[in-house]
């Protein structure tokens, strides 16, 4: 009878110590933006864990000043949410294609006003055992980029579009607030909504974030 060799305890085959196996990594989506550039800008942030769970929104007005330093106190929101939650393995997701590749290193800062937010932003991501940030495209930012809005208009003191149930009564006559996104030629709403055949709908235009 041949028995095959035993691998030793703590270890690999010939005794080298298990590879130590990589956290789940978190995902943020940030974005940030300005009205004028410079102008009141704000940022919004949406973090979920690895099962792809919403666990935290973030959004904060920061001043006057440009969509490019907006984009940046973003991405060191969402970098301060991690380490404050001891998250081990973050993935960033944003639209902005010059933060993404300055964080990369295919991108100089020149902007004196970028340069101390990306040598902070540098240095917190050096902290996580796995760091990635990638670029993605609007429509697929579009969370983060509500929060950031939502926290504009706070500010501005134009009342927040209120939520909206997937479904409601159809001899409401109470009228009803929600959001859309026109694009590419359609309006899109935000959340699934039932309504009955008829139904008169006013459409409020207000001005996008620059990012």
């Amino acid at each position: 009878m041949v028995r095959s060799p035993q691998t030793p305890r703590g270890g690999g085959l010939f005794g080298e110590p298990e590879p130590e196996a990589k956290p789940a990594a978190y995902r943020a989506n940030i974005d940030g933006g300005s009205r004028g550039n410079p102008g009141p800008a704000s940022y919004g942030v949406v973090v979920r864990n690895p099962k792809g769970e919403v666990i935290a929104q973030l959004k904060k007005y920061i001043g006057r000043t440009t969509n490019n330093v907006a984009e940046y106190y973003g991405l060191i929101a969402a970098l301060d949410y991690a380490q404050s939650n001891n998250i081990r393995a973050l993935r960033i997701e944003s639209d902005s294609e010059l933060l993404v590749k300055q964080m990369r290193g295919q991108y100089k800062v020149k902007s004196e006003d970028l340069k101390p937010l990306f040598e902070r932003a540098k240095k917190m991501s050096q902290s996580f055992s796995s760091f990635r940030i990638d670029h993605v495209y609007r429509e697929q930012n579009a969370e983060a980029d509500a929060l950031a809005n939502e926290a504009m208009d706070e500010v501005s003191g134009r009342p927040p579009a209120a939520s909206v149930p997937a479904a409601h009564s159809a001899g409401s006559s109470e009228p009803k607030k929600l959001k859309a996104r026109y694009y590419k030629g359609l309006l899109q709403l935000a959340e699934p909504l039932d309504l009955p055949d008829d139904t008169e709908v006013e459409i409020l235009l207000r001005p996008k974030l620059k990012s």
